[in-house]
């Protein structure tokens, strides 16, 4: 399963979110959309928003950090 996670370094949810997937042993490619301008561009292009953390799960596309909508995305 292919996940992405947008973040940046100073992001308080983003690092939840990465715990999160840490603690439940759950793989993912992180983009730091602060240094990385075709990533960030990329992000918004799929999910409409500017603010992080944004997460792409097999193409289902979450912003911010919904547990309970994160937790549906992995189920399929």
């Amino acid at each position: 399963m292919a996940i992405r996670v947008y973040t940046t370094p100073t992001c308080g949810y983003c690092n939840q979110l990465k715990q999160y997937f840490r603690e439940n042993r759950v793989p993912f490619t992180e983009y730091n959309v602060a240094g990385d301008l075709r990533r960030a561009d990329e992000m918004v292009k799929k999910s409409g928003q500017m603010g992080v953390p944004v997460v792409d799960i097999h193409g289902k596309v979450i912003v911010g950090f919904n547990k309970a909508e994160i937790d549906r995305a992995l189920k399929r």
